[in-house]
C-alpha cells in the first residue's frame, strides 16, 4: 500500500474541483473542505448557519469514517465563516458534534467564491495505522 491513499467516498459529496476529499498520508487524515452539499442530491443545501454547520461536519464525519477514523480522532479543524457574526451558532452545533474531544481549531471570517454558502469546515486527524 502505497504511503499516500486519496479517497473518494461514494457516500460524500463530489467535489467541486481538482482535488481529493481526504488523504491518508502515514498515521495522518486530512480532509478538504467541506460544505453543506447534501450528499443525497450531491446540490448545496443552503439555510442557516446551523443547518450548513451540521450538514457540513456530517460531511467531515463520513469521510472519516471511509479513512478509518472518526471525530474522535481529529487534531486540528479550520472553521470557515462567511459572517463572523455567526460564530456563537455554529459553535453550539460544533460542540454537538465534538463533545469532550476538542481538536485545536481556528476560525476565521471569509469570503467565499459561492457568496451563499454560510461555512467551510477542514480538518486533520490522527489514527495509528
Amino acid at each position: 500500500m502505497s504511503e499516500i491513499q486519496r479517497i473518494f467516498p461514494p457516500e460524500t459529496p463530489t467535489p467541486r474541483g481538482p482535488y481529493s476529499p481526504g488523504v491518508i498520508a502515514g498515521d495522518f487524515v486530512y480532509i478538504s473542505g467541506q460544505g453543506p452539499v447534501d450528499p443525497a442530491t450531491d446540490k448545496m443545501s443552503y439555510g442557516g448557519i446551523q443547518h450548513e454547520t451540521r450538514i457540513t461536519l456530517n460531511n467531515v464525519k463520513r469521510i472519516l469514517a471511509a479513512a478509518g477514523a472518526s471525530l474522535a480522532d481529529v487534531v486540528k479543524c479550520n472553521v470557515y465563516l462567511r459572517d463572523g457574526n455567526d460564530f456563537r451558532a455554529m459553535n453550539e452545533v460544533y460542540k454537538e458534534f465534538f463533545g469532550e474531544q476538542k481538536p485545536a481549531r481556528t476560525t476565521v471570517a471569509v469570503a467565499f467564491a459561492d457568496p451563499t454558502m454560510k461555512v467551510e469546515i477542514d480538518c486533520v486527524a490522527y489514527k495509528r495505522r
